[in-house]
């Protein structure tokens, strides 16, 4: 059974750092896509970042200042989050690819893994 861990989230104040975690537990590596989703109250949950074969997508909201990563060898996925702002303040949940979806990348639809997410708020 594949499961979705995330982590490293926290408070931190307006132009700081965070970086988050998803460790792959119950399945090796793949190639198909994974991706850093975020949700606050209520609001859509909306994509962030997603990475496929190793080429990593961004929403625009959030490029330049976040980068998605893979590290295969521990199976964990990272989004490294820079320059936060009080509206990147959310829950932020990982996500898995494990069956054929032709969703677009950034779209919630495309991924049938949820992790429980890790909270990440911003302070002005």
């Amino acid at each position: 059974q594949v499961q979705l861990v995330e982590s490293g989230g926290g408070s931190v104040q307006a132009g700081g750092s965070l970086r988050l975690s998803c460790a792959v537990s119950g399945s090796t590596y793949s190639s198909a896509y994974m991706g850093w989703f975020r949700q606050a109250p209520g609001k859509e949950r909306e994509g962030v970042a997603a990475i496929g074969g190793g080429y990593p997508l961004y929403a625009d909201s959030v490029k330049g200042r976040f980068t998605i990563s893979q590290d295969t060898s521990k199976n964990t996925l990272y989004l490294q989050m820079n320059s936060l702002k009080p509206e990147d303040t959310a829950m932020y949940y990982c996500a898995r690819q494990t069956i054929f979806s032709s969703a677009y990348v950034l779209s919630r639809n495309r991924y049938n893994l949820w992790g429980r997410g890790t909270q990440v708020t911003v302070s002005s």
